[in-house]
């Protein structure tokens, strides 16, 4: 096995607001509470620790177990759960989609993450404990987003109608992607597995969470991995104060739209990822999740007859708490109130949506999750690696855009110099001379000057593009064993984690997969893995 990094910054796939935060810009410092090194823990620990009751801790222990009551897991499991009992025990969380045989490859990447950091802060503080979280989407309602993954460049996909939090969607129909997905897998051992895997999880259990449930714990139980749905009344009891100052004075759009405003002014180049509604809770009942608005003095669930004066609304919140949802902005915040958390690990656009939580965190006096990026990883086989040291394709190249990529090698085996750089700086240097020339008799040529110098310059670039595809021609053999070999790893020009499902991967190295990924990925790198397994 092999394991090569690469700076965020370098493979052009990371926005630049990532790339400031994992540097510490100043300026993004406002957004965040702690950056996600070793030292920094030990003061979340202290803040975290100030605001966290035991009788939130029991709540959770008691709900947990109620949730793995019908779940065959490891004693690690079981024992984490105890652990989280006890003052001096904390969660590091991930949270994902309930995405159809866990969607693309980063759904592993974002738990080995959480997995990981917990060891490292059990080592680096070993009085205290850290017990890894998968929290469960069980709330969204976007079926569309979640009903499919990808296999060997084809789709794999789950048609139904769904309305409503998709944790209780069930499973009907889901025996046909099955049978589809089968012939796909082929007859091998680890197509056996597979198989067992997928029917277990989705043709042996009722709905989509219970399902994404088993699936998860099968693949990481043996790595004390907790698996939290959160849609559950006693949760949501201790976060009524919450929802009740959401409902009734909405703070949180005030705040984030505070934050969002200055956010925007230290970076120009951000895009505001999530923006508030003045009410930021859905009402989710019978298959039902829709938005509460405040409109003509009266509160009202969207596309229904549902409706309530104040009084009527804060009855129903105390009396039947599970039937409000919390959408994406106040989501972060139901976590954080629930959990004994340090440190919540996402991907980059979630990262982004979180820097703009910040002032509504302290709006509530909530202290605000420490923020880590989570791994990325490129698989690649050893056959593949020999290919690349063959073309001499350094990482680098690898992760340029395909016509830069191809460009770049061309010129680098071409047995002909195509790069004019030389030819167009001794040409600027001639029309400097010529621009003086002007200055010192007719200033009014200074215009036509400047029209021929660019027409010329316009004249060169044409001349060494023509050049280079002439190049590309002559050398179409080797482009194309290297754009080939580009594509498979960077499928549909994406990243491969964002893309390609896990099965693909496990067809090929069977129960070792995870293992090597949990032995490989640091989650404090602060690098992009390129993994040779």
């Amino acid at each position: 096995m092999q394991h090569k990094t690469l700076p965020f910054n370098k493979t052009g796939y990371f926005s630049s607001l990532i790339c400031d935060y994992l540097a510490e810009s100043e300026t993004l410092q406002p957004f965040y509470n702690r950056f996600p090194n070793l030292d920094n823990f030990k003061l979340q620990i202290e803040e975290k620790s100030k605001s966290f009751s035991l009788e939130s801790r029991q709540t959770l222990v008691s709900v947990l177990k109620g949730q793995y009551k019908n779940l065959e897991t490891s004693k690690l499991v079981l024992s984490q759960i105890e652990l989280l009992q006890a003052e001096n025990t904390f969660t590091v969380t991930t949270g994902h989609q309930l995405n159809l045989f866990t969607g693309p490859l980063y759904f592993l990447y974002k738990i080995v993450s959480a997995i990981n950091l917990a060891k490292t802060l059990k080592k680096e503080h070993p009085e205290s404990n850290f017990v890894p979280i998968y929290w469960m989407a069980t709330e969204d309602h976007d079926f569309d987003e979640i009903n499919y993954f990808n296999f060997k460049g084809k789709k794999v996909q789950w048609n139904r109608e769904s309305t409503g939090p998709v944790g209780e969607l069930s499973t009907e129909g889901l025996q046909a992607v099955f049978d589809v997905f089968s012939e796909e897998l082929g007859s091998t051992t680890h197509a056996e597995t597979i198989k067992e895997l997928f029917k277990k999880a989705y043709l042996d259990h009722g709905n989509l969470a219970d399902a994404t449930r088993f699936l998860a714990n099968a693949l990481f139980k043996e790595y004390g991995l907790v698996i939290l749905d959160a849609n559950n009344a006693r949760l949501k009891r201790d976060f009524i104060p919450f929802m009740k100052e959401e409902l009734f004075n909405q703070v949180s759009f005030q705040a984030v739209s505070k934050t969002n405003d200055a956010l925007t002014e230290a970076f120009q180049d951000y895009k505001i990822q999530v923006n508030p509604r003045e009410i930021n809770l859905f009402y989710i009942e019978n298959q039902l999740r829709e938005r509460i608005v405040f409109e003509d003095e009266v509160y009202k669930v969207l596309n229904t007859n549902i409706h309530w004066n104040e009084a009527e609304l804060l009855q129903e919140l105390n009396e039947n708490p599970q039937r409000f949802s919390p959408n994406v902005i106040m989501r972060p915040l139901y976590q954080e109130v629930i959990l004994p958390n340090l440190c919540y690990i996402g991907g980059g656009g979630e990262l982004a949506y979180w820097f703009q939580l910040k002032g509504y965190f302290n709006a509530v006096d909530v202290p605000f999750s420490m923020l880590l990026l989570r791994n990325s990883v490129l698989i690649q086989t050893e056959n593949q690696l020999k290919k690349l040291n063959n073309l001499d394709i350094s990482t680098q190249d690898l992760f340029l855009k395909q016509s830069t990529f191809i460009n770049k090698k061309v010129r680098e085996i071409s047995n002909i110099d195509i790069d004019f750089s030389a030819q167009k700086k001794h040409l600027k240097e001639q029309f400097l001379a010529l621009y003086d020339l002007a200055e010192q008799t007719d200033k009014s040529f200074l215009g036509a000057i400047k029209a021929q110098e660019v027409k010329q310059l316009k004249g060169l670039d044409h001349l060494e593009k023509r050049l280079l595809k002439a190049q590309k021609r002559k050398l179409s053999d080797e482009v194309l064993r290297m754009t080939d070999l580009q594509n498979a790893l960077f499928p549909n020009k994406s990243l491969q984690e964002r893309n390609t499902n896990f099965s693909q991967f496990y067809l090929e190295y069977g129960e070792k997969l995870v293992p090597s990924l949990i032995a490989n990925l640091n989650p404090l790198s602060g690098a992009f893995s390129i993994l040779t397994l």
